[in-house]
Formats: structure tokens, C-alpha cells, sequence
């Protein structure tokens, strides 16, 4: 019944695989085995910069993966969103390690500027996390959204900078909201992003968490930090990701 409704649905409003473009299905199975079909990694950028928690990553950033991403967050195919934050809940569950006493797991997305979510329309990274969440919810792990970082000044567009100057941009740029240290300290903290380039975001989120003693009031160490799919160009990682 379902395969028959999409059947209908495709053709009165035709859609086209965010991956690969074929026509009347969102995500086709080729694209979706690309993104999904094989185990989370630890990635670790090179140089890698100071204060980096422990990254996985989902997928490389390559092909389908590329093009799901850049569909769902410049091109609005806001129903990607389900598979992509499922393929992010695996990679904060190899991240995050078995249950822990210390509370649920705190997805923490580092935050796009006010700018790029006027432009685009949504938040990517936190419409993930969410999906990410519910994901991790219904195969029985404690886990929810909490969107406490902010940016407290305006940066540079960070597509054309390398590692050093991306760090250099972000230094100081992210700050936790009130109230928010008070939320981190009801779980263990894990930032979610959507790719993973030069690790300058994740780091500055990081030190900002650490600052406002998220991981030290859960008692689980430093926070983890997973992505959907990491840069090959940035990472010495194995390109056949399978």
C-alpha cells in the first residue's frame, strides 16, 4: 500500500532522488546504501586542531552522500532529513558508547549563522539532529536535541578557508545560551554536525561546552562529537568507505 501511494504521489508531484536523481523516489535504494551501508568510523582531521573531541563519522563525503547533503541543505528536500539523521543516530551511537547512568544522550548541533538559516530557510544540522534523536529513541536509547550554542558575532563564510584561518574565524564565536550549562548537565553532551571538513567548528564547540562544564557536571569525560559524512580531502581516512 505504501509503495503504491508513493507510486501515485510521485506522479502528481514528481520528485527526484536527492542522490543520483532518479526520478519518483526522494532517496533510491543505490543512494541510501551509499549513506547507511557501512559502519561508522573515528575520523581525525590532519593537522588536527587543539581541543577536537572524538569524531565519527557516518559516511565520506563523496558521490550520493555529497549530493543528499547539499540537497537537503541548499535545495530544501527537507525529507531527507529522516534518512540522514539516521545515518547521523549511527554514528552517535559508535561514538557514544553502551548506556551510561549519567543520564541521556544530548545532541548538541553546532549552529548555523541567523543568516544562512534566513537563506536557506531551516536549520539543516538541527532538523538532523532532531531526526537523529528519534531515531535513537525508538531503537531504545534515551537521547534529545539540546540547541544551546549560539554565534555571538558574525563570521566569514568558511568554504573557501583552510584549517588555520578557519580557526582563526571561529575563535571565539560560539557562546552557550543562558540557562543552557544548566541543560548540558542532565546528560552526556554529543555534537552533531552535518560534514566535518578542517574540525575547527566541532573544536570551538567543544571549548565553549567544556567552559560551561556540560561533560564535568555529567561525570562523563569530554563531550563526543559524530557527523554525517567527513571531507576525504581533509582526512586521512579509507576512501572505499565499505
Amino acid at each position: 500500500m505504501r509503495g503504491w501511494w508513493r507510486e501515485i504521489t510521485g506522479l502528481v508531484l514528481p520528485v527526484a532522488c536527492g542522490g543520483c536523481g532518479r526520478p519518483r523516489t526522494e532517496l533510491c535504494e543505490e543512494c541510501a546504501a551509499q549513506l547507511h551501508g557501512g559502519p561508522p568510523r573515528r575520523v581525525r582531521p590532519d593537522p588536527e586542531p587543539a581541543g577536537l573531541p572524538a569524531v565519527h563519522a557516518a559516511a565520506g563525503y563523496e558521490n550520493a552522500v555529497r549530493a543528499l547533503l547539499l540537497a537537503h541543505k541548499e535545495r530544501g528536500a527537507l525529507g531527507l532529513a529522516g534518512a540522514l539523521g539516521k545515518a547521523l543516530a549511527g554514528a552517535v551511537r559508535a561514538g557514544a558508547g553502551p548506556p551510561s547512568d549519567a543520564g541521556p544522550l544530548l545532541l548538541v548541533p553546532v549552529p548555523s549563522s541567523r543568516r544562512a538559516v534566513a537563506a536557506r530557510g531551516h536549520d539543516p544540522t538541527r532538523r538532523i539532529a532532531l531526526a537523529a534523536a528519534a531515531e535513537l529513541r525508538r531503537a531504545g536509547t534515551r537521547a534529545g536535541v539540546a540547541a544551546v550554542l549560539r554565534q555571538r558575532r558574525p563570521v566569514a563564510d568558511q568554504s573557501g578557508l583552510g584549517a588555520g584561518d578557519r580557526r582563526a574565524n571561529l575563535a571565539g564565536a560560539l557562546q552557550v545560551v543562558a540557562g543552557g550549562a544548566r541543560l548540558l548537565s542532565d546528560g552526556r553532551v554529543v555534537l552533531v554536525d552535518d560534514l566535518l571538513t578542517t574540525g575547527a567548528s566541532l573544536a570551538e564547540a567543544a571549548r565553549v561546552i567544556d567552559r560551561a562544564g556540560g561533560p564535568e557536571r555529567t561525570g562523563s569525560g569530554a563531550c563526543r562529537a559524530a557527523v554525517v559524512a567527513v571531507s576525504p580531502s581533509a582526512f586521512e581516512i579509507n576512501r572505499n568507505w565499505k
